[in-house]
């Protein structure tokens, strides 16, 4: 194999704070290589000296003669007077020796390949002859990364592509990135595109960079097997990992493709751990807390301010203890759903009813409800001093450091945090007011995976009504018991399949704007070579959904006969009855929708 890029005993220092210590790693030809670590722990700074943004300050980067790459970093500017059509394809100009830049501006529109990065990436949309200056800073980034991704590279290197791209975009992303044959090294904390695109992962801590064999999931067996031999100061990744290890046994088979002896060394590391939540009693606790009503939409229609109907005669019940996930593409009508939960825009028409125990914590995209002028355990204790988290009451201290800030850090201003800093503490904040209804709008944004993991760990726990936006389908499986998505036709939809379901029904949707250059060859008789392709692929992705919604049958089946044991068990405790009898009814409700689903499958896979 040919090498790429190798770093030889590479140092890089900025302050007295070490990012890189003696660094030898190597890139090679067509290796996927995914980097993780704590947000200021060295993943940019290695991606920028590996590339040569960077010099490093001591040691050796050696790249291959006439290497053709791309870096897309989080710090990247584009020019204020060019259009996108100009950054998109100057980079073509640039792999074609003496072309002519207006030849080149002609020529893309023929090439199906670009024209599936313009489409995929989602900036169709903007017009190749929209001036930069006029975009968000998520749109130029997406408009960088298509500018990378349209080039024939030998190496690619992305600093967290997935920002900015809903669950779709991400999909396609990886599906691209498989597709190419360059090298890649993405640093990504989205575990989902991490497991499905990485070869290798790279873990940069204290100074050094650990290598890993495989994607998400082998880093976290290897990572659990590290800290098992470490030492007491270790304990808490240790156990954190081994209950991230149970929920990952636990999941979709899909996710075990390790070798057997792995399986069992993982089986034996967790058989005394126990399921990362336990649904029945955090409902049932949930119900003395909140009461029967938690927040309702009836009859609501939601809109745009400048008239865009999002949402027509909703009715919406949030039940206590209810997990949900909300999914759909950028513009459907996400955040505006969640403003309406909060009571933060009233439906016109429509009405928003809340229960008179409610208490609302609400994690919005925007960072400017922080106090600036204190420092970040002082913001914290603004909130509260202690809190009860499940059985366990913790301090603003212990919280603030579960979720990532250290004594030290503890002491710094709120002013000099990072974007990332700045969105771990309004999540600390909000969770030290013990509310008992949850909105968080894209929680993921700037979190690091351990952070993310501490994040869920603490929501396992926590016994309330939560609902999540997240583009995050790994987040969105670990913690929500139910997934609803907008799709732009005035509704919300409820998706027994999960993610899964989502992304098919998106692909359904969005056949029909397909060129339809491809269904007219068909009617003249000439070539239809995609369609084999495309019928394959849905049907794999039906008889994936179809046996995911078999297992999910059996379960409810088994806890639906629980039920109805404990309820005659019960018989003379009225009390019991009811908790039991609501349970039971919410469990029905899910097998009926879901045996639904499963009788309009069982027709798709024969």
């Amino acid at each position: 194999m040919v090498n790429l890029v190798n770093l030889e005993q590479v140092g890089k220092s900025f302050g007295i704070t070490p990012l890189l210590d003696q660094v030898s790693l190597g890139v090679q030809e067509g290796e996927r290589i995914g980097v993780v670590g704590l947000n200021g722990g060295g993943k940019t700074t290695l991606l920028e000296v590996m590339t040569g943004i960077e010099q490093p300050d001591s040691g050796r980067v050696s790249r291959m003669n006439g290497l053709r790459m791309a870096v897309v970093t989080q710090r990247g500017t584009l020019p204020e007077d060019a259009t996108v059509g100009d950054v998109v394809l100057a980079g073509l100009a640039d792999d074609t020796v003496g072309s002519d830049p207006v030849v080149a501006e002609h020529e893309w529109a023929a090439d199906p390949r670009i024209r599936n990065v313009i489409e995929g990436i989602g900036i169709a949309g903007l017009g190749m002859d929209a001036p930069v200056a006029n975009l968000s800073g998520g749109e130029r980034r997406r408009v960088a990364l298509a500018a990378a991704l349209v080039r024939d590279l030998d190496l690619l290197v992305l600093d967290e592509p997935t920002n900015h791209l809903d669950v779709e975009g991400v999909q396609w992303l990886a599906e691209h990135l498989l597709a190419r044959r360059s090298a890649l090294v993405v640093v990504t904390h989205d575990r989902w595109f991490l497991d499905t695109v990485a070869t290798r992962t790279w873990e940069v801590v204290g100074g050094k960079v650990e290598s890993y064999e495989g994607g998400y999931n082998d880093w976290i067996f290897a990572r659990a097997e590290r800290a098992r031999q470490a030492d007491a100061t270790e304990a808490r990744r240790r156990n954190l990992a081994r209950k991230e290890l149970a929920w990952l046994r636990r999941g979709p088979q899909a996710r075990t493709s390790k070798p057997r002896y792995r399986v069992e060394a993982a089986e034996a590391l967790i058989a005394d751990v126990p399921a990362p939540r336990d649904t029945v009693q955090l409902a049932a606790f949930a119900r003395k807390r909140l009461g029967r009503v938690v927040i309702e939409l009836e009859d609501a229609t939601l809109s745009t301010p400048d008239g865009r109907e999002l949402v027509h005669d909703l009715t919406w019940r949030l039940s206590p203890g209810e997990r949900v996930g909300l999914v759909g593409v950028n513009g459907s009508g996400k955040t505006t759903l969640l403003r309406a939960l909060a009571g933060d825009t009233e439906p016109v028409p429509g009405r928003r009813i809340q229960g008179q125990t409610i208490r609302i914590g609400w994690l919005r995209q925007e960072l400017d409800d922080l106090p600036t002028n204190m420092r970040v355990l002082e913001a914290v204790s603004d909130v509260a001093e202690r809190i009860t988290l499940g059985d366990r009451e913790v301090s603003a201290g212990q919280l603030a450091e579960r979720l990532g800030f250290t004594p030290a850090k503890q002491r710094t201003p709120v002013g000099d945090l990072s974007g990332g800093e700045r969105r771990r503490l309004q999540l600390t904040r909000i969770l030290m007011g013990e509310p008992n209804v949850l909105l968080l709008d894209e929680p993921t944004n700037d979190l690091d995976i351990d952070t993310l993991q501490q994040l869920e760990d603490l929501l396992d726990g926590w016994a309330g009504t939560l609902v999540v936006i997240s583009h995050d389908r790994y987040l969105i499986e670990r913690i929500c018991d139910s997934t609803w998505a907008l799709f732009g036709d005035g509704k919300l939809t409820n998706l027994p399949g999960g993610i899964e379901e989502y992304l098919r029904r998106r692909a359904v949707l969005a056949a029909p704007a397909r060129p339809a250059s491809a269904s007219g060859a068909a009617t003249d008789g000439s070539s239809n070579s995609a369609a084999p392709a495309t019928d394959s692929a849905a049907y794999r992705a039906a008889r994936k959904e179809f046996g995911r919604l078999e297992r999910a049958l059996e379960k409810l089946t088994e806890r639906e006969q629980r039920l109805h044991d404990a309820l005659a068990e019960a018989a003379t405790d009225p009390d019991k009855l009811v908790t039991l009898g609501v349970e039971l009814k919410q469990v029905q409700a899910d097998k009926e929708s879901t045996e639904e689903r499963w009788l309009e499958l069982a027709d798709e896979v024969g």
